[in-house]
């Protein structure tokens, strides 16, 4: 028996006392995970990968994942890599082939297709990839800023990486993308 329990168990006929001692115990187990979750902060990334490379995206730069819709109406005069406008909830949302805009082929007809909608309420965007491996959580410690190189030569738009072990993971920063200015000029 644990000592915690042996120190409830005596409190067994006294209900009011016993709630008020666990609320106690709570509230230490809280403060102490507080503690330690200060200790170790975590870095939150989306998993995706563009042709055969993986990348992280910070969670906080992206508003939702959806699916590739199978209608994009096409913008005239637009680049190739604006794939088109489609209709989310109402609101129009520019979608971007960023595998196109990279300059590596196209994300269109991958059955794995996802868009990663940029939480950017001043451009609605949303970004096509390959496909989405979800939420990665890494330690500060296993974020660096040096930029690793990458087939798809998008260093410009690299933050930096998480590293555990050998697994390397570049962060894309889709902050850095939308400020490009050859991004801005989707007009052909």
């Amino acid at each position: 028996m644990s000592e915690q329990t042996s120190s409830l168990a005596h409190l067994r006929d006294k209900p009011f006392e016993l709630l008020r001692e666990m609320e106690r115990l709570s509230s230490l187990a809280q403060a102490d995970g507080d503690l330690q979750s200060a200790d170790s902060q975590e870095w939150v990334g989306i998993g995706f990968q563009l042709a055969n490379e993986k990348f992280l995206v910070a969670r906080d730069e992206i508003r939702e994942v959806m699916i590739l819709p199978a209608k994009l109406t096409r913008v005239p005069g637009a680049r190739d890599w604006v794939a088109g406008l489609a209709n989310l909830r109402g609101q129009l949302l520019t979608v971007i082939d960023l595998r196109l805009f990279l300059g590596s082929g196209t994300s269109k007809g991958i059955r794995t297709a996802r868009v990663l909608v940029v939480d950017n309420p001043d451009m609605p965007v949303g970004i096509v990839v390959d496909e989405i491996f979800g939420f990665r959580r890494f330690s500060e410690s296993e974020y660096t800023e040096t930029i690793p190189d990458t087939e798809l030569r998008c260093d410009r738009y690299m933050t930096g990486a998480c590293v555990r072990g050998t697994d390397v993971w570049p962060v894309f920063s889709l902050k850095k993308l939308l400020d490009a200015s050859e991004f801005q000029q989707a007009a052909a």
